[in-house]
């Protein structure tokens, strides 16, 4: 796996290569994509470590503050790219209290998740002014054409942000990742399994590629 792909993480090259624009790198989608898998699936593979950005779990919203690894770099056939891995709280319309006490919570700790995941909600949309390339994490056993997916769109189309759509989860029987591209035929759509490290070699030369389209310097 990714044996092709060269990958440094060092504070020496920062200073050697100081000049070099530090690319904003945000993870984005709905609850549940499997946002911060992929975060922990990155760390793993490039920073060759087991440290995890975030935990992982069923109920929607683990993820409730935005997460920041500094100075990630990626080498490959003389491209490179020093990035900051931006993990961000799922995007939702609307985030009900009752689903929490239905996946178990008391009504105390859900009405805590679903304050703290609203803030989160917020947080998220502010960082849109700070990145510069977004992943957009989408589950591939899900319809990708709802309201959540064409808010964040939205969002990155007025931003002009730079936008790879990673169709996640494609280890399950129901995903249907040709679905996703016919959805959003304008974006680059990179069908992977996070969980399982499928396909991540594509993502990687995906980001690195999306290099080209960041306009500020």
């Amino acid at each position: 796996m990714f044996t092709r792909l060269k990958v440094l993480f060092s504070r020496f090259y920062d200073t050697i290569f100081g000049s070099q624009k530090i690319i904003q790198l945000g993870i984005y989608g709905p609850p549940n994509s499997g946002k911060t898998t992929l975060a922990n699936r990155i760390c793993k593979d490039i920073l060759n470590t087991d440290e995890e950005m975030g935990a992982v779990s069923p109920i929607a919203h683990e993820t409730r503050k935005v997460t920041v690894k500094n100075r990630i770099t990626i080498s490959h056939a003389k491209k490179r790219m020093v990035f900051d891995l931006v993990d961000t709280p799922g995007i939702a319309t609307r985030i009900d209290y009752e689903k929490f006490v239905r996946s178990g919570m008391n009504a105390k700790e859900a009405k805590q998740r679903a304050k703290e995941a609203t803030r989160g909600v917020i947080e998220s949309i502010k960082w849109l002014d700070r990145v510069d390339i977004v992943i957009l994490v989408l589950d591939s056993t899900k319809n990708p054409y709802n309201q959540v997916n064409l808010t964040i769109i939205g969002n990155l189309e007025a931003r002009k942000i730079p936008v790879i759509i990673v169709a996640n989860k494609i280890d399950l029987k129901s995903s249907k990742l040709e679905k996703i591209a016919t959805h959003y035929p304008n974006y680059h759509v990179v069908g992977i399994s996070a969980k399982f490290a499928r396909h991540m070699d594509e993502f990687y030369e995906a980001v690195l590629k999306a290099r080209k389209q960041v306009k500020r310097h």
